[in-house]
């Protein structure tokens, strides 16, 4: 868009979307950018259907427990909250009535929400973009208990119906299995140290049988948390423009 087409768009009332994902390794067929690639692509079907505005991706976010992996990029939790204060800021300043800002990476959460806390609480929502009941159900559907932690066949298989599949090398063979206590503590990727990680995981998988991803399933994923985060964006929009009268 040009800064013409923002404008026209800010004086009618609008929301910017806000994808954030990471850079960091996938298992042996998931692509580095898996996160970021995710979260903006749901974005953008969202908010081509909602009206709302998709801004550039934060692509770079902590992910230190990956770091043994090459390809991983990642920051400090601090930079990534500082971040987003600024941009989300930035939007408010200029007349976005609102950011709704679409995650997909679990270590984000913590800092996003830090940041948050220094912003006005009407104006801002987070969401990760596996959040939504359908698509949480599909997952379910589509991958059981393999779906996992990290390398998720459903993150891949919207990579997949994005830039098309990668042969599974290693990863046709099925992960172990991870247990229930093991998912409670590590959620929102609370991993070890980077070569214990590696140790641990070592083709990087966390529990994810990666392999069952298709094109097919991708573009399932895509379409219904488009559609169901569509009408989060308009129900956002809808109350941030109330609130700015």
């Amino acid at each position: 868009m040009t800064w013409p087409e923002v404008d026209t768009a800010i004086q009618r009332g609008v929301c910017a979307v806000l994808p954030v994902g990471s850079v960091e390794q996938h298992g042996p067929m998931g692509l580095i950018g898996t996160d970021f690639i995710c979260a903006n692509a749901v974005a953008l079907r969202a908010a081509e259907r909602a009206d709302a505005i998709v801004v550039p991706p934060i692509a770079y976010t902590p992910a230190p427990f990956n770091t043994a992996f090459p390809g991983t990029i990642s920051i400090q939790r601090e930079t990534l909250t500082d971040m987003v204060k600024q941009i989300c800021k930035g939007l408010l300043d200029q007349g976005f009535i609102g950011v709704f800002i679409l995650n997909g990476h679990g270590a984000n959460l913590d800092p996003i929400r830090t940041a948050m806390n220094t912003l006005p609480e009407d104006c801002i929502k987070l969401r990760s973009w596996w959040d939504a009941p359908k698509v949480n159900s599909l997952r379910a559907t589509l991958y059981g208990d393999w779906e996992g932690m990290h390398a998720t066949p459903s993150e891949v298989a919207i990579t997949q119906s994005l830039h098309g599949p990668r042969p599974p090398g290693d990863a046709a063979t099925p992960p172990q299995k991870l247990s229930l206590e093991f998912i409670k503590t590590h959620a929102g990727d609370r991993h070890g140290p980077p070569d214990e990680h590696r140790r641990d995981f070592p083709d990087g998988r966390v529990g994810s049988h990666s392999a069952l991803a298709t094109v097919e399933d991708g573009e399932k994923l895509l379409e219904i948390a488009g559609q169901e985060f569509a009408k989060e964006i308009q129900a956002f929009s809808a109350t941030c423009q109330n609130l700015r009268g």
